[in-house]
């Protein structure tokens, strides 16, 4: 599984985040000096399916890049996609994630839940190196 670094304008989140788990998280990142573990993603649209905790810790710090892992979503079984119980959604499909990316819209907190076949390795990527443009 390959860790790459991309822009992180090109990342696009389809669900906001609790601001207070945000503030945590950044708290932690600042306290490694590093990102340990990489966010998944659509290769085709930037969509952020795992990582929207860490996308928005990205924007604060005012990284330039972030760690992913790229996946065919779509067309890759080993992702699957539920909603949360309490989300007030019976169900969606992986077409509306990548509508909702595109869109000006995100979903509520807590909407999807993506399970992936795979276990996300853990990595550690200085935010030094995060910081550098393209």
């Amino acid at each position: 599984m390959e860790v790459d670094l991309v822009s992180i304008g090109w990342l696009k989140p389809h669900e906001e985040v609790k601001p207070k788990n945000v503030d945590v998280l950044h708290e932690m990142t600042l306290r490694w000096s590093a990102y340990t573990k990489p966010l998944l993603v659509d290769s085709q649209t930037g969509t952020i399916l795992d990582g929207h905790h860490r996308y928005h810790v990205g924007v604060r710090l005012g990284l330039s890049r972030l760690p992913v892992i790229m996946v065919d979503y779509l067309d890759d079984d080993g992702i699957e996609l539920d909603v949360w119980p309490a989300s007030g959604y019976q169900s969606l499909t992986k077409r509306e994630v990548i509508d909702m990316a595109l869109s000006e819209e995100v979903f509520p907190p807590k909407t999807s839940r993506h399970r992936f076949s795979d276990h996300l390795p853990p990595i550690a990527i200085p935010l030094d190196i995060l910081r550098i443009a393209d």
